[in-house]
């Protein structure tokens, strides 16, 4: 879709404009490619923005839109205590790392590539001053440092319930 690039910006845009003053700030790894490539924003799906309305807009071809599991038990439990417009979601490499010549598909992010992210996840804070600073998984954990106040389980490979339960432990 030629117009996808400014769809997904001004998806984030309008995102962190609805959060001016979070409660928190949960972190994760990298966009995948089910969510944030798609959406413009972590932990987030074409779906979440479906169910979200204008003016926040797909920018795949995707019939309905593509889902993510991560992003439905992230923003499962942000429901489920109705915290959704009080936390900000964000990666430490705010971008989707793929494999060579597979959009359509996740890896690791690199070393580099979290260091290029660290300026705008620092940014990020000081610019939002977050009571509370959770990390998703052990990249986003190490690449925050002494910014944690609280780590969760990444809800990939099998997290999912402990995901939740930390989540629900910390937010709730």
């Amino acid at each position: 879709m030629p117009k996808a690039p400014a769809l997904r910006q001004a998806n984030l845009l309008a995102y962190l404009a609805e959060r001016p003053t979070p409660r928190a700030l949960l972190v994760g790894e990298a966009m995948g490619w089910r969510g944030g490539r798609f959406s413009g924003i972590a932990f987030t799906s074409e779906r979440q923005l479906a169910d979200w309305g204008a003016p926040f807009a797909a920018s795949s071809l995707h019939p309905g839109g593509w889902t993510e599991s991560s992003a439905t038990i992230i923003h499962g439990v942000l429901d489920e205590f109705e915290l959704e417009r009080q936390v900000v979601l964000w990666n430490t490499v705010p971008f989707h790392p793929h494999p060579h010549g597979k959009p359509l598909g996740n890896r690791a992010p690199k070393v580099g590539e979290i260091a290029l992210g660290k300026p705008f996840l620092e940014q990020l804070v000081a610019l939002l001053e977050p009571s509370e600073i959770i990390a998703v998984g052990r990249i986003a954990e190490g690449t925050l440092g002494d910014l944690v106040t609280g780590r969760v389980r990444h809800p990939a490979n099998g997290g999912a319930t402990l995901c939740r339960e930390g989540l629900r432990t910390l937010l709730g």
